[in-house]
This record gives structure tokens, C-alpha cells and sequence, in this order.
């Protein structure tokens, strides 16, 4: 039996654990939906936004604080997202067997940037400092000024990337794009600059998320994993077929995750969340938000 203050602790770390998922769900399923394909490198990036973070953030590095490090990170990753989608996918993008070779290529990606990770900041573990420090007392529960401060910052990021993609011209010719890229073409649309923002857009978001697990959890260049595993349960289980549907599914599985860690224990969690994706996709392969049309 669980006490209703336990109860509202384990619910408001799922609900923060969802809101970075969100984030690196939503990086993810950016990619997928206009590109048609899996970045395996998304966990790398997510990594070496952590790691320049660090670098200008930390004591150790550059001294010059979170702010600089945040601001930093992101804008470089999103570059960075330019450059990879430039050199390992343009290339094959009208080959028939993409999916296979994009799954190759960003598998060769992940293993060069952790390499490079590696022999630029070492093996040793670093942390990040939180973005925020003490404690809000809200009545009922007591949430750490990071977990308010994480929330509040994915919750704006995905608000601007809903208005960019709704409200703008190239955001609107991103989701032409996602539904049929020969039509857009004939528009008139530059489909490959447009392949390629999608990608910087992607990395950027990871970057952002790579600052706030580096705060959560000692940075290692292979750190990039485990977030990589949960974006992707929660991009299949809830769809990709509209914007949302990644973020409504990744609370979910932030919920989830945090009431099986209290109930179940850390090891069997993953194997808990593998099991509802496994179920919903019998019952309905196209998420549970989602339909068969795929789009931003």
C-alpha cells in the first residue's frame, strides 16, 4: 500500500522524467517523420551536448556557468545535426534502401562521436550542476527547484517548435514534406534544406536534453544510450502521426517508469516498459495516438 504523499512524490517524477523524454522524443520523431528514417545517433548527440555543456559550464572547463553552457550546447548541436545529416545522410537519400543505409551510417556516427568523446574529455565520469537549486514547497509536495525549472524549459521549447511548425512557412513546408515529399517537390519546396533543418532542429533539442541528464546522472561518453532506448519506446508507443503524440506518450511512460522503479525495483523496469509497447503494437501497431498517415 502506497501513502498519498509517496503517491504524489513518485507522480511528480514521472511527470519530470516525461517532460525529458518529451524533449528527446520529440528531437527524435523529427527526424523520423520527415525524413523516414532512424537516427541512431540521436543518443550520441544527446552526449556531446552534455560534454560541451560541461566544457563551458564547469569549474573544469571554460568557468563561464549553466546559462553559457545551455545556450552553447544547443546552438552547436544544432550545427553539429547540420553537418552529420550533410556528410552521412544526404548522400544516400535517393538510394532505395535508405532505411538500411541510414541505419548504418548513424550507427557509424554514434560509434565515431563517443570515439571523439572519448579522446577529447576522457573516460573519466563529470556531472553537470542542476538548473536551479532548493526547493519549492507547493502544500501538498515539496519539487525540487531543477525539476520545475527542467519542466518549465522543455515545456517552452516544445511550445516554440508546435508554433514554428504550425505557424511558419517552413515549418508548415516541414510537415509537406513528412506527408509527401514528390508533391512538395513539385511545389517548389527545397526538400534537402529542409531534410537538413529537420536534423539540426533534432540535434538541438538533444543537446538541451543531454544538459539536463548530465545533471541528473554522471556523463560518460556512452551516457547517450539509455536515453536513446527510452525516446524510442515512447516514438513507437505513442506515434508518430502528429506532433503530440510523442509527448502524451512519453508522460505516460515517465509515469510508468517511476512507479515501477517504487514497485518493482530499477532492473525490471526497462523490461516492464519493452512489455507495454510490445502489447499496445499487437493491439494497435500505429501507437496509441496514432494513425497510419505519418506528419509533424
Amino acid at each position: 500500500m502506497i501513502s498519498f504523499d509517496t503517491f504524489l512524490a513518485v507522480a511528480s517524477g514521472g511527470l519530470v522524467l516525461g517532460a525529458l523524454y518529451a524533449l528527446m522524443a520529440a528531437g527524435l520523431a523529427a527526424v523520423w517523420t520527415t525524413l523516414g528514417i532512424f537516427n541512431f545517433a540521436h543518443g550520441a548527440f544527446i552526449a556531446l551536448g552534455a560534454y560541451i555543456g560541461w566544457q563551458l559550464a564547469d569549474a573544469g572547463g571554460a568557468g563561464l556557468g549553466l546559462t553559457a553552457g545551455v545556450v552553447v550546447a544547443t546552438v552547436a548541436l544544432f550545427g553539429f545535426g547540420i553537418l552529420f545529416h550533410l556528410v552521412l545522410v544526404r548522400p544516400f537519400e535517393r538510394r532505395a534502401d535508405i532505411v538500411t543505409v541510414s541505419v548504418i551510417t548513424t550507427l557509424a556516427g554514434t560509434a565515431i562521436i563517443e570515439s571523439a568523446i572519448n579522446l577529447i574529455w576522457g573516460p573519466r565520469s563529470k556531472q553537470l550542476a542542476r538548473l536551479g537549486t532548493g526547493e519549492i514547497d507547493l502544500g501538498l509536495i515539496r519539487i525540487p527547484m531543477g525539476d520545475l525549472v527542467l519542466v518549465a524549459v522543455v515545456a517552452a521549447t516544445l511550445a516554440g517548435l508546435g508554433w514554428f511548425l504550425g505557424r511558419t512557412r517552413t515549418g508548415r513546408a516541414m510537415r509537406a514534406v513528412s506527408q509527401n515529399r514528390e508533391a512538395a517537390e513539385l511545389m517548389g519546396i527545397d526538400v534537402p534544406r529542409l531534410y537538413a533543418l529537420a536534423f539540426g532542429l533534432s540535434a538541438a533539442m538533444a543537446g538541451l536534453a543531454g544538459i539536463f541528464v548530465g545533471g541528473l546522472r554522471f556523463m560518460t561518453p556512452t551516457m547517450g544510450a539509455d536515453p536513446l532506448m527510452k525516446a524510442l519506446i515512447v516514438v513507437i508507443l505513442g506515434g508518430i502521426a502528429r506532433f503530440t503524440s510523442p509527448i502524451y506518450a512519453a508522460l505516460l511512460v515517465g509515469l510508468v517508469e517511476s512507479f515501477s522503479n517504487y514497485f518493482v525495483g530499477l532492473y525490471w523496469t526497462p523490461a516492464v516498459l519493452f512489455a507495454i509497447m510490445i502489447a499496445v503494437l499487437y493491439v494497435k501497431p500505429s501507437g496509441l495516438f496514432g494513425h497510419h498517415q505519418r506528419t509533424l
